[in-house]
């Protein structure tokens, strides 16, 4: 067979005849063959691999998100390559954008970059990307959950119920997701007359909202708390738990994600339910459809809803 054909088949195209395939496998079953992606690199000028950019896989968004990115990709005959900026205050993103051009992939998915400007990450000319943060909206093709209307849902909620008001546990100053989620908390209190009670800010950590639980288990006006994520929510629980402040009895609780714990804790947690995973399915289509077009789209917001998951940790205030 020429190398041509066996390039063919060994690529899945259709332009073979079924004999002659037939033939060809049957050869690479009995050689142990299977295709060299370098190979295929140096002479068509593509890797086969998307890269991850992040500053961090280890919170439970993120590796969710990761795990949709690779589960895509792998659908669409393309590996995942993870690019992890350890120490954004260390390194520079003129570094991490150095580090990245010499990276083997095709394309890029920024995943979390909050430190990070389209200034200060300078990414090489004509390189497919997506992101999943809006700072970058504009710029790139975004894809986000629905933040605002998550948090507007889990504050809304708690007043309904008939809280004088809602306290906040939330995230880090320096991300972008807390800060709409804050955003959004203190706006719905204001609008609703309310006067916003001062936050109480974690790490993203349930070790941050055991202790901020413990503060909050100590002011008895605090009837409700709406948390920037489930893990803090947990913490939270736990701490109101051992201040003998029962949830939902005295103190009701909403947290942030839909972790796949949150509905086995006691009480289960009510919690705004993000679908990481068509983040991830829409981030991998953004890219792909780049380097198949070999176009630039416009710099499209794409906001995947979220949805408000009521369960046993929240009630009417105590009378």
């Amino acid at each position: 067979m020429s190398p041509q054909t066996v390039s063919r088949v060994s690529t899945g195209a259709d332009s073979v005849r079924p004999s002659t395939r037939a033939r060809v496998v049957q050869a690479m079953d009995q050689l142990g063959y299977s295709p060299n992606r370098a190979a295929q690199a140096l002479r068509n000028g593509t890797f086969g691999a998307i890269g991850v950019l992040s500053t961090g896989f280890q919170r439970t968004g993120e590796a969710l998100t990761a795990e949709a990115l690779v589960e895509a990709a792998a659908l669409e005959d393309y590996s995942v390559t993870l690019l992890h900026v350890r120490n954004p205050a260390r390194e520079s993103w003129d570094t991490a954008a150095h580090r990245i051009s010499h990276q083997a992939i095709d394309g890029l998915v920024i995943m979390r970059a909050e430190q990070a400007s389209p200034a200060t990450l300078a990414l090489p000319a004509g390189m497919p990307v997506a992101v999943s943060f809006s700072k970058f909206a504009g710029h790139y093709p975004t894809v986000t959950a629905d933040q605002v209307q998550g948090s507007e849902d889990a504050v809304r909620h708690l007043l309904d119920l008939g809280h004088r008001t809602v306290h906040h546990l939330a995230g880090p100053r320096d991300s972008e997701h807390a800060l709409v989620r804050s955003g959004t908390w203190r706006r719905c209190l204001l609008e609703a007359g309310i006067r916003p009670p001062e936050p109480v800010y974690g790490d993203w950590s349930a070790h941050d909202g055991y202790e901020a639980g413990q503060r909050l288990a100590a002011d008895p006006e605090v009837t409700a708390v709406f948390c920037a994520n489930d893990e803090m929510a947990l913490g939270l629980v736990r701490a109101l738990h051992e201040a003998g402040r029962r949830v939902p009895d005295d103190v009701s609780v909403v947290g942030f994600d839909d972790i796949a714990v949150a509905g086995w804790t006691s009480p289960p947690l009510t919690t705004v339910r993000q679908d990481f995973h068509a983040i991830g399915r829409a981030l991998i289509t953004l890219v792909v459809g780049q380097l198949r077009s070999r176009s630039v789209p416009p710099p499209a917001l794409t906001v995947v809803p979220t949805e408000l998951i009521v369960r046993a940790s929240t009630a009417p205030p105590p009378r």
